[in-house]
């Protein structure tokens, strides 16, 4: 299990690295179209990083709302509240807010900046559908996600893919502008098309990057909760019963689709490479192989 988690936390630093590589490539491209003017490159940045703050420090109330997520109280269900608060006693974090969202699917997700401010929340249908050892080893999982500041590592590849939309955006437009004002100047005439390739696929590559970082995540959180309940057979189980669901959430959708521990969308495990998630059975294989 140690070895799963330090290889899945070497993994999500290269993908962040790849990120700074690309950021970089594109400013200098278009500071050098520009005759050095990185004007627009800084506002970009400072543009992305606003947003991403407001995400930062309100984002998990929105996704709470989204889900139609409930905060309830230890009178209110004692057993879950209780597995919770034993599980975070464990994990040495502060017992993160409980939240119950009224749908028969089988789901959770955990969401905050860190664990002082962090909720997490349990449909009805996983709470009934899974036994003791099950509904355990799913909220180790999401309060693994809290413990290893995954939703701030999320964060910092949001701010990145912000900035890198951005500028491919503006390096599309500036280019329409410029028209062939510069067609003369063979050198700068090549730099410009190699900078519209760039502008054209940089915001693929970074949203692939984005959904390689979440399923690594993914990957990690199953390892540390396994640690947490020395049991990997529980989460396994677990996912074994969410993967046999066919319908989807009624209130999930793309931007809070990677919250989940298993993607609540329809179809969504079909598309492997643009999946948050990597596949239910890849996953069992390495909880059953720990």
């Amino acid at each position: 299990m140690y070895s799963q988690i330090a290889s899945n936390k070497r993994k999500s630093l290269l993908l962040m690295l790849l990120f700074i590589v690309v950021i970089s490539g594109l400013a200098w491209i278009f500071s050098t179209i520009y005759g050095g003017n990185a004007d627009m490159v800084v506002f970009a940045i400072i543009f992305a990083s606003g947003m991403s703050l407001i995400s930062f420090f309100a984002g998990d109330k929105i996704a709470l709302a989204a889900a139609g997520a409930k905060a309830i109280t230890k009178q209110e269900n004692p057993y879950v509240y209780r597995l919770v608060e034993n599980l975070s006693i464990t994990a040495g974090i502060p017992t993160p807010k409980i939240h119950i969202i009224n749908e028969p699917q089988m789901n959770a997700f955990a969401t905050g900046r860190d664990p002082k401010h962090s909720s997490i929340a349990l449909t009805t249908g996983l709470i009934e559908g899974l036994n003791n050892e099950e509904l355990e080893g799913v909220i180790a999982h999401e309060l693994s996600h809290i413990k290893n500041y995954d939703i701030r590592l999320m964060m910092v590849v949001i701010v990145c893919i912000g900035i890198i939309t951005l500028m491919s955006d503006w390096m599309m437009r500036s280019f329409l502008w410029r028209g062939n004002r510069d067609s003369d100047n063979k050198a700068n005439g090549v730099l410009m098309l190699v900078g519209l390739v760039l502008a054209i696929l940089s915001p693929l590559f970074a949203q692939l990057i984005q959904l390689a970082v979440s399923r690594k995540r993914e990957f990690l959180a199953d390892a540390s909760g396994a640690l947490l309940t020395r049991y990997p057979e529980g989460l396994a189980s677990a996912l074994e019963k969410i993967g046999q669901q066919t319908i989807p959430l009624r209130h999930a959708n793309k931007a809070t689709n990677h919250l989940y521990i298993a993607s609540p969308l329809r179809g969504e495990n079909i598309k492997k490479l643009f999946s948050t998630h990597p596949p239910i059975a890849d996953r069992i294989k390495a909880l059953r192989s720990m």
